[in-house]
């Protein structure tokens, strides 16, 4: 039998941008900060989510809504075995969700209706599924969504989850004063340039977590132009303008001045405007970064993959400001393979752990050292409370958005916070019962 007891981990001078961990056994740690497909669901104001699935599956979904205060908004359908083989897989689907739809008494504006990898195992007819609901409720929008972690490989839950949200959305007469932000799970720092930008030049904005009724997020169909910049989000930018023929821009969330300048530049030439001079912006992101460094002296420093969607170029902005980066937990690189490869010729001697690898079992039992981490998995494996608690960028973006999180880094290593009730929270930013 395989003994683990060494937790993965490489140089990175030896370690490979595409993938610098071999896939086997997984461990998850009991981080839980990071969104979910329910999490998600929950977006879309007045819909209400059904999930078809095995009881064991169920179990988490239902917790989830829960933990929300959501489970009015929330239904279920569980798989037997005996629904895999008796041929009434697609009409036990319509009657039972059929039967939700009478229970809920007011009709819901739209179902998001989750198949589970046992229906894709079997053949499920869906498209036959959601055109007999339809037929049946034409007041409701049936929009087909996917709990299959199985298929992770080819496109993640959440990039698939993201892209069947906007699958709602029916064609609009255009309005050119309006623009979508698309696949953000939180509203973005209203401090951001990327939002200024967007207001000041007299634009409607357009944000799925800033909608508060189902006609305001109908109301995204009408924009002339959808950006986005989490990478989760090509799926559904690319949907969107094969449905509704809204063109995209991708604005990645980028931590390199010059590359945050070229995005403000595309940005406004796309919307036909003059380019601001973020000069000052640039300079205070410059003394946050100066003072953090100041502050936090020669602490080894740790960054996590679910703190930023760059985490190789956070890394490496860090290291230019004399931070003494040593940990990175990711397991390959990204959009920033630059950066990891800027890191693998300047930084050869930072560490590059697994974030999931069954070795990692035992790391978080023992600080190696001291350490400011940067993301809710460092914080764990690194076993610190001095720890920058927030998920997938925060909202946070452009120059303002790294001021930001160098003052966060600054108040996390005056400020130690106990990382083990904070860790537990489920879909940190979210509302939840469990905070406190």
């Amino acid at each position: 039998m395989q003994q683990y007891e060494k937790p993965p981990v490489i140089r990175m001078a030896d370690a490979d941008a595409g993938s610098a961990f071999a896939s086997g056994l997984e461990y998850n740690p009991p981080v839980r900060g990071m969104w979910n497909i329910v999490h998600m669901g929950m977006l879309v104001p007045e819909a209400h989510q059904v999930y078809a699935c095995a009881q064991g599956c169920l179990r988490g979904v239902i917790l989830t809504a829960a933990e929300m205060n959501q489970l009015d908004r929330l239904s279920w359908i569980s798989l037997t075995e005996e629904d895999m083989f008796n041929g009434t897989l697609e009409s036990s689907l319509v009657e039972g969700v059929s039967e939700i739809i009478e229970k809920l008494g007011t009709h819901p504006p739209m179902i998001p209706l989750f198949l589970s990898c046992m229906h894709l195992f079997a053949g499920c007819d869906f498209d036959s599924v959601l055109a007999d609901l339809s037929a049946r409720y034409p007041d409701i929008t049936f929009v087909d969504c996917y709990m299959t972690p199985t298929m992770r490989l080819t496109i993640s839950p959440v990039a698939q989850c993201s892209r069947q949200l906007y699958m709602g959305l029916q064609p609009l007469p255009q309005n050119p004063k309006a623009v979508n932000l698309i696949g953000c799970d939180r509203p973005t720092d209203e401090h951001s340039e990327l939002l200024r930008i967007i207001r000041g030049a007299g634009l409607i904005l357009h944000d799925l977590p800033l909608c508060k009724t189902y006609a305001e997020y109908l109301q995204m169909a009408e924009s002339k132009l959808n950006i986005a910049y989490l990478p989760t989000a090509h799926a559904a930018l690319d949907a969107l303008e094969e449905k509704l023929g809204i063109p995209q821009l991708y604005l990645p969330a980028r931590f390199d001045f010059d590359g945050l300048r070229e995005n403000y530049r595309m940005l406004c030439d796309a919307l036909e405007i003059a380019c601001p001079d973020f000069s000052d912006e640039a300079a205070a992101a410059d003394a946050a970064l100066r003072a953090a460094k100041e502050t936090i002296g020669e602490t080894a420093v740790a960054v996590d993959y679910t703190a930023v969607s760059r985490p190789f170029e956070l890394a490496k902005l860090l290291c230019e400001y004399g931070f003494n980066v040593k940990y990175i937990v990711a397991d390959a690189a990204g959009e920033d393979a630059d950066a990891f490869a800027w890191l693998k010729e300047n930084r050869p001697d930072i560490l590059l752990y697994s974030p999931t690898n069954v070795n990692m079992l035992h790391q978080h039992e023992k600080a190696p050292e001291p350490v400011l981490a940067v993301g809710q998995k460092a914080a764990y494996y690194f076993a610190t409370d001095r720890f920058v608690n927030f998920v997938v960028n925060g909202g946070y973006y452009g120059f303002a958005g790294i001021k930001a999180i160098a003052e966060l880094m600054q108040d996390a290593f005056c400020n130690p916070k106990d990382r083990r009730p904070l860790l537990r929270h489920k879909g940190y930013g979210c509302d939840s019962c469990l905070l406190s």
